[in-house]
């Protein structure tokens, strides 16, 4: 429990202190990073780069290849399986019926539903958490809903909390912002919130659909590994150049923007090896690739859904990317879609993370996640 809450301590200091006193030391204002809603626009975003762009795009493609490929093999070897002797349970029906009707009302104007059109998200996002728990429970009579209530309650106050440090960090790059309407200030902490509550039950209910598949488990369990030398050695040096990243985060937002998406997983890996822990990552050193890759597709998947649901709503965000914000998909330019993939370790990071913090379901024992 005590390093449950040293991590912790530590992440939010960093992720908290370190960008703040970056502005402070070059004498930037400080009270426009604190502005609540945020609604100024100070950051200047440099323009689009062709060399940027390419030499972006092909990092991203070296390290997806592979891992594509594996998937592709996986499902080409998979053999039919009979029909699963569950059924599709009632809660998962009213999850389909409900977000049907969310989505009519999210990209339609219907004047009778004006007052509650900025309001659309959160039921489109519980309606989906609902499917994907029933599709698990379709394929194997459990899921994390049913049969761990406890934490799967617990993941969405965690969930807004684990959303907010992004929105934070996030004044200091500015890459995405939010239109359409308007909120004082305790609304739209209120509103927020609640929308950020879903992020965590979504993505690991997804993983937990994902992890179910035959195929992913033959294709990647037994993957290629790949060794970390000198883990404590390399665990500092990654933990000092994070935090020296985000001191300078909002001093040079053009150039380190990709940090808002690596920096809170690299400084719990890198703790969680200096404290002898297991972490999202060492699993790959035996050639296990089940969790990070699950983890990473699943907001994978979960952000098409956000980004496409988003395109036509009246609340919504929009994208202001330094060097690469061209050819969108939605509101998101393609290479942004990248950033989900660290994004979903992190979501699995926090999740083993309350598990190690031996916080317990008092229906189903020890939890597991």
């Amino acid at each position: 429990m005590k390093s449950f809450f040293l991590k912790f301590g530590i992440l939010i200091g960093m992720l908290i202190g370190l960008p703040l006193s970056g502005v402070f030391l070059i004498g930037l204002p400080v009270s426009r990073y604190l502005e609540f809603p945020p609604e100024t626009r100070y950051v200047q975003h440099a323009p689009f780069s062709w060399l940027a762009f390419a030499g972006c795009g092909v990092f991203i493609l070296a390290v997806a290849f592979p891992l594509s490929l594996r998937v592709i093999r996986s499902i080409s070897r998979l053999k039919v399986r009979r029909s699963s002797r569950f059924r599709f349970p009632w809660w998962g029906w009213v999850g389909i019926a409900t977000g049907t009707l969310a989505w009519i009302l999210a990209w339609t104007r219907f004047s009778w539903f004006e007052r509650f059109q900025p309001h659309t998200f959160t039921p489109l996002w519980f309606s989906l958490i609902l499917f994907i728990n029933a599709l698990v429970y379709r394929r194997d009579g459990h899921c994390m809903m049913v049969d761990r209530p406890g934490i799967f309650l617990l993941l969405f106050p965690a969930s807004a909390a684990f959303w907010w440090f992004f929105e934070y960090l996030n004044r200091f790059v500015q890459n995405w912002y939010y239109t359409g309407v308007l909120f004082s200030s305790w609304e739209y902490f209120w509103y927020a919130t609640l929308c950020y509550s879903t992020v965590l039950p979504a993505v690991l209910g997804m993983r937990e659909l994902i992890l179910g598949f035959s195929w992913f488990k033959k294709g990647f369990e037994n993957f290629f590994p790949i060794e970390f030398p000198r883990p404590i050695g390399l665990a500092w040096v990654v933990l000092v150049a994070s935090g020296a990243g985000l001191v300078f985060i909002g001093v040079w937002p053009d150039y380190l923007f990709p940090l808002v998406w690596v920096s809170p997983i690299l400084i719990i890996v890198s703790l969680q090896t200096l404290l002898g822990e297991h972490h999202v990552l060492q699993d790959i050193t035996h050639g296990d690739w089940r969790m990070a890759v699950s983890s990473a597709l699943a907001a994978l998947f979960c952000g098409f859904f956000w980004e496409m649901w988003n395109y036509y709503s009246l609340a919504k965000w929009g994208y202001a990317i330094p060097f690469v914000g061209r050819y969108k998909i939605f509101e998101m330019p393609i290479l942004g879609y990248a950033g989900y993939l660290p994004f979903g370790l992190e979501c699995a990071v926090i999740g083993r993370m309350l598990a190690s913090g031996r916080l317990r379901d008092r229906d189903s024992g020890p939890v597991t996640t």
